[in-house]
Order: structure tokens, then sequence, then C-alpha cells
């Protein structure tokens, strides 16, 4: 029999963000009935468009208008990966920065923080249903930047 406390100590699915206060907002919730908050689906289960209001373009249109850059000349990749709830809701941020060759290295944090917060607001998620149940789902944005501007929006 399993010792409870190694149970416990691992994600009910490989790469699950778990709660963590200094990070999270405590009232962003997960849905469905209790059986299922402890999994979650990723972007590409249920439907495989981008599943945002105005696709992929919006949010790279909005990135424009921001006119986010490095004064620093770098290059690489700073996805932020999240949660959406079933009701759109967005929560569980996190962070991964990338050199051009894929090695964990922080490019520039300032940089970072400002794709974060951009990230955070948007409010076009939609809601996924998988055999007529909203579902939470995992998805994420990853900005290829070359010379210290973000190039492309990516998947």
């Amino acid at each position: 029999m399993p010792d409870r406390e190694n149970v416990i100590k691992y994600s009910g699915t490989v790469g699950d963000i778990t709660f963590d206060e200094t990070l999270d907002n405590a009232d962003f919730k997960k849905c469905g009935p209790e059986k299922w908050r402890h999994f979650s689906f990723q972007y590409y289960q249920g439907s495989k468009e981008f599943s945002y209001k105005g696709e992929k373009i919006a949010v790279t249109e909005k990135l424009k208008k921001e006119n986010i850059y490095s004064e620093k000349k770098i290059s690489g990749y700073i996805t932020v990966r999240f949660l959406v709830n079933c009701e759109g809701k967005t929560g569980f941020f996190r962070l991964q920065h990338m050199s051009p060759d894929l090695k964990d290295t922080v490019l520039d944090e300032e940089l970072e923080n400002k794709l974060l917060q951009f990230t955070k607001p948007l409010n076009g998620w939609m809601p996924k249903e998988i055999k007529g149940l909203k579902v939470d789902y995992y998805q994420y944005l990853t900005y290829k930047i070359e010379n210290g501007k973000v190039s492309e929006v990516l998947p």
C-alpha cells in the first residue's frame, strides 16, 4: 500500500500547477465536480483550435499595440503557462525562459515581467467542453524574442 505522504506530494498529472499562495490569486477556482478538480486538460484536448476570442491574431495585435521590448538585444523564448477554468477565467501563471538553443536561462527579468503582466489580463479565453462537460485546461503562450523584440507568439 502506498505511503499517503508520498502520494500527496506528486501531482495528479505530470505538469500540473499546484496553488502557491505567494504567486496565485486565492479567488481563482478550478471548476467541475470535486473528483475532477485534481485534473485539468491540456489546451489541445477537446478542440484543436486556439480558444481565444479573435484567435491568436487578436493576442498578437494587442501585443503590437503594447510595444513590449527589451533594451538588451537578447534572443530566446519566454513561455507563460496558465490554467483557464470552465468560466474562461485564468490563474496559476508560471514562467519559463529559454535561450535560442532551448536551454533554461534567464533572458531579461524586466521583459519577462512585462510579458507576464501583458498575459494575465487577456480576457478572451473560451471555456472548453469535452463530452458536454465544461472543463479546466492548461494554456500557454510562448513569446519568441529576437534582438530584444517579440517576433512571434506561439503556439
